[in-house]
């Protein structure tokens, strides 16, 4: 908005100024005085003030003030004497944007003027990006309290470039968040790799990470990139981080610290240019304590943490998650959802979720294949309870984990079928649906003797 409100007990100078301005292509409101001048700054919105610091009714420290407090987003511009220049600085400390001596000059005001309300724009349009990214984030991650102060972290990491640890139990979405903050970061267009310290036998944990020349060692017929080249100028997620061995910490730490490296078998020396995010589902500082993860490397490291609460922790967002998971799963199926019945989302929120949203997210999908009109229904769900004490609200990690696993050989056999028969017989598309590796579905496949034709 180019509207200017002027504030100046001396009608003479109102006058002078608001035609100059008017010619300039300004929208002016004129007051008198500092209560006016209140008043209409709480009726109608303003782009930028221009405000006199000597007023008979108000000082103008005071009226700036009150208009901060109301809306501290607009620009104030003291126009003062020669006189007054020690307390136009005081006001720049309090927060004016700026302070021109009287008579101002034509240009420089106009400058001043178009400046402050390119100020106030980007100020409007970042805070405008900012409610967006987080009603996104609130879409893709939950709306309860515990998450918005997730989120807030995410927001408030991913501009940086701090080494982040993201600790959490199994489930919780971990690999989801480290993915969120690379994507709101400045290297969201450069790679993001994921390198899973759980999956990579020690021995080869050295040569996976820094790479290798051909001929480095046994086996090594070709050069291979590791994944600290692999991830230059972007992200490099490490998975798992208490799996790090002692021998292999070591040599994370000279990376990190030095940002160089030496592929084994190379004499060159590769520079590299990332942003580390670990992940752990165990408490990484206990860890430390007990000297099975160096402390310099988690200092190193842990820039930033966030710690993602446990879906028990919160209940509120178990429903919206459901739904998020049971428009996603329809989709996944070519098949029709309309919702889910008010007892499977009781039934849903009394269970304990030891596998957190990335259980959540399976039982949804599996309840989807029983669900022939698109309704889940406690009966689609029901083994979540079985066998689970109504009035004990709270069971050892070992029993819940035997209460998610006592599935029926009925069921799962069902569940299976149902599978297979969705995706016409392919098998890889159904262990996806189901939430299980392509080789339990095989084993699983043979052990009931199940057996889909392909359709034509």
């Amino acid at each position: 908005m180019r509207r200017v409100l002027l504030v100046d007990d001396d009608s003479m100078a109102r006058m002078a100024l608001r035609d100059l301005l008017t010619a300039s292509g300004f929208s002016i409101t004129e007051a008198t005085g500092g209560k006016e001048a209140l008043e209409l700054f709480q009726r109608d919105e303003f782009g930028v003030v221009l405000l006199d610091l000597r007023m008979p009714d108000m000082n103008g420290i005071r009226v700036m003030e009150k208009l901060k407090g109301l809306r501290p987003e607009v620009p104030v511009v003291i126009i003062t004497g020669y006189g007054d220049v020690p307390t136009a600085v005081e006001a720049i400390q309090l927060g004016a944007y700026d302070f021109l001596l009287k008579p101002p000059e034509v240009d420089r005001l106009v400058a001043t003027l178009e400046r402050a309300l390119e100020k106030m724009r980007l100020e409007t349009e970042l805070r405008r990006l900012n409610d967006a990214v987080a009603k996104s984030l609130e879409s893709l991650l939950g709306k309860s309290e515990v998450m918005k102060k997730v989120i807030q972290q995410i927001r408030q990491v991913a501009q940086s470039d701090l080494s982040v640890v993201i600790q959490g139990e199994t489930g919780t979405g971990k690999s989801f968040v480290a993915r969120l903050i690379h994507s709101f970061s400045n290297r969201a267009e450069k790679p993001f790799i994921v390198v899973d310290m759980g999956a990579i036998p020690e021995s080869l944990a050295e040569s996976e990470l820094l790479g290798y020349e051909r001929g480095a060692f046994t086996g090594a017929d070709r050069s291979r990139k590791g994944f600290f080249e692999l991830a230059n100028q972007g992200t490099l997620l490490i998975d798992d981080l208490e799996n790090i061995s002692s021998r292999v910490q070591s040599k994370l730490l000279g990376v990190v610290e030095s940002r160089k490296m030496y592929p084994l078998g190379s004499p060159r020396q590769v520079k590299i240019d990332i942003r580390i995010i670990g992940a752990t589902n165990t408490d990484i500082k206990q860890a430390v304590k007990e000297r099975k993860f160096r402390e310099d490397l988690f200092f190193r490291l842990n820039e930033f943490m966030i710690i993602l609460p446990s879906l028990r922790e919160r209940t509120a967002d178990i429903e919206f998650l459901a739904r998020t998971f049971l428009i996603d799963a329809g989709r996944e199926m070519n098949k029709q959802t309309k919702e889910i019945s008010e007892k499977a989302g009781r039934l849903l929120k009394r269970h304990s979720w030891p596998g957190n949203v990335r259980e959540l997210k399976n039982v949804i999908r599996r309840a989807l294949l029983f669900a022939q009109d698109g309704i889940i229904r406690p009966e689609h769900i029901q083994f979540l309870t079985w066998n689970e004490p109504e009035n004990e609200q709270v069971l050892s990690s070992t029993k819940l984990k035997e209460i998610v696993g006592k599935v029926t050989e009925d069921a799962e056999r069902k569940a299976i079928h149902l599978a297979l028969t969705t995706t016409n017989g392919n098998r890889t598309k159904a262990a996806l649906l189901l939430g299980i590796d392509y080789k339990t579905l095989l084993t699983k496949i043979k052990e009931y003797k199940i057996l889909v034709r392909m359709q034509a």
